[in-house]
């Protein structure tokens, strides 16, 4: 003879996900910026400072401009070996790359792995607006993964 339940029909429950699945929830905020008149030299010494290997760059609106990178010192220094002269005060205007790809701060982080996975890039700066509001990383979207293991996708 078969055992019947007594609990009668359960009610479906509906999972509510409120996990943080965009950008700008894992996105770093407090970041290092330079100007573009700032002297190349002077990045260096914060580079150091910070141990950090590169920023954005951005105009007093805080609008991005660029990115300046250890690579873009490299330049510099390089230029300035070349033609037997110790490094100048030259702005970081002439170094800095300006074609910067960016992602805005309400994109997934699914869409954002996708991105660095289909580019080179470790970090990206995050915009809202036009303006720089941060930065994500590949760490960053790899930390959120790992938070968001538990939950269902």
């Amino acid at each position: 003879m078969a055992i019947k339940s007594f609990q009668g029909a359960r009610e479906k429950v509906k999972k509510e996900y409120n996990a943080p699945l965009l950008v700008e929830d894992h996105m770093m905020k407090s970041l290092v910026t330079f100007s573009p008149e700032q002297s190349i030299l002077e990045v260096m010494e914060l580079f150091i400072k910070h141990r950090i290997s590169g920023g954005p760059v951005v105009n007093d609106k805080e609008e991005l401009v660029g990115i300046i990178s250890e690579a873009d010192c490299m330049k510099q220094i390089s230029e300035s070996r070349y033609f037997n002269m110790p490094i100048l005060d030259k702005s970081v205007e002439r170094f800095m790359t300006k074609e910067v790809e960016t992602i805005p701060h309400d994109t997934s982080i699914f869409d954002a792995a996708s991105v660095f996975y289909k580019s080179n890039r470790r970090r990206l700066p995050v915009l809202q607006k036009g303006k720089l509001v941060g930065q994500i990383s590949r760490k960053d979207v790899v930390v959120a993964a790992l938070k968001l293991s538990s939950q269902n996708w």
